[in-house]
């Protein structure tokens, strides 16, 4: 979306806790992990997708990036699914991609609830209609103005060259091809929720077949388990993540806010689907739970949104099948696998 590049680019995930680079190489299918880094974020530097500071952003990247050791300058970044815009419109396949851009150009002030001076867009023919040969489907894509210039912004600031700005949805979608190897038939013929936990958000994703046909994000997320070890223990904010992270908490810590956390954790998922059948009429069982984000990686999780659905439920992990080069810290990727679906799908779009 916004923009295509068939050079090589950094995925660069920008979330509302942390800012991931990663960079990747494919040789006859096979992808390999080149480069990589995570660099947290000040508290309140990005506030539910919205870049505030956007200096301490660009900070943020610059480090990661130097540390990553990686020699790419082009880059491509995401906004959020609530921050975007995303239709599927059809139209004569006889049309020529010029008379297709001015169809779709004077279409997009109806289509589009902003002044078309306000906002980005851009469009990928997604192929034939599966219903009438002779049109095709056409994915439009807007965002406003400022959403997608706070992007290409920190990553000038951060001494890159910004080629793509996509919606996370889709770099989610096209991440999913990485964990369906790990499902029956390769996902096909499944419908799969996707639950992104993150710091701040949790983001629901429904895929069939592959492809997104519903995302719905909401509050709730790892800060509020900080938050809670912060009130516990008496810590500041900053000790209680660090203290999170490094996994070291009283003995009574699992029993007496873990546990909770893991509770709500559950509860969160199984209300996000019960809302998404409420909201689909088409779609009433889902067959896998994929954990990805952060909180994704608390033990034991899991099994309990597994037993609580009635669903299989597996963790995120879109790197079992690639190769891992020599710059890469095979301990600290495992680690963040489970939030990495969206870096991935970003840097996938260098073989697009």
């Amino acid at each position: 979306m916004f923009g295509r590049n068939k050079a090589p680019l950094l995925g660069i995930d920008i979330s509302s806790s942390v800012v991931k680079v990663l960079e990747l190489s494919q040789k006859a299918g096979k992808y390999t992990v080149e480069s990589y880094a995570a660099e947290p974020l000040p508290f309140n530097a990005v506030i539910e997708g919205k870049i505030e500071n956007k200096d301490e952003v660009a900070g943020a990247i610059k480090r990661a990036v130097k540390r990553s050791g990686t020699k790419a300058k082009e880059a491509a970044v995401a906004v959020s699914a609530n921050a975007a815009i995303t239709k599927i419109i059809s139209y004569p396949a006889s049309l020529s991609e010029r008379e297709l851009e001015d169809q779709i150009m004077m279409e997009a002030e109806a289509l589009i609830p902003y002044p078309l001076e306000e906002v980005r867009l851009d469009f990928e023919v997604l192929g034939r209609s599966s219903t009438d040969v002779d049109t095709v489907n056409v994915l439009l894509a807007a965002s406003r103005s400022e959403n997608v210039d706070a992007r290409t912004e920190v990553l000038e600031k951060a001494g890159l060259i910004p080629k793509i700005v996509d919606v996370e949805a889709y770099t989610m979608e096209n991440a999913f091809s990485l964990i369906s190897e790990q499902l029956i038939n390769n996902g096909q013929g499944l419908t799969v929720a996707v639950v992104d936990i993150g710091a701040t958000l949790t983001t629901l994703h429904v895929l069939v077949d592959g492809k997104i046909v519903f995302t719905r994000e909401q509050t709730f997320g790892g800060n509020i388990l900080t938050e809670e070890i912060e009130r516990h223990y008496g810590m500041s904010y900053q000790e209680a993540g660090r203290a999170k992270k490094e996994n070291n908490l009283p003995d009574d810590y699992a029993v007496k806010v873990l546990n909770p956390f893991k509770r709500s954790m559950t509860t969160t998922v199984t209300r996000a689907l019960q809302f998404f059948f409420s909201a689909s009429a088409q779609y009433q069982s889902i067959d896998h739970v994929v954990l990805s984000g952060g909180c994704a990686s608390i033990e034991g999780v899991d099994a309990m949104i597994a037993e609580e659905t009635g669903t299989s439920t597996s963790i995120a992990n879109p790197f079992s099948d690639m190769t891992i080069g020599k710059r890469v810290s095979l301990q600290a990727l495992s680690n963040d696998s489970p939030s990495m679906l969206i870096a991935c799908g970003l840097a996938m779009r260098n073989f697009d």
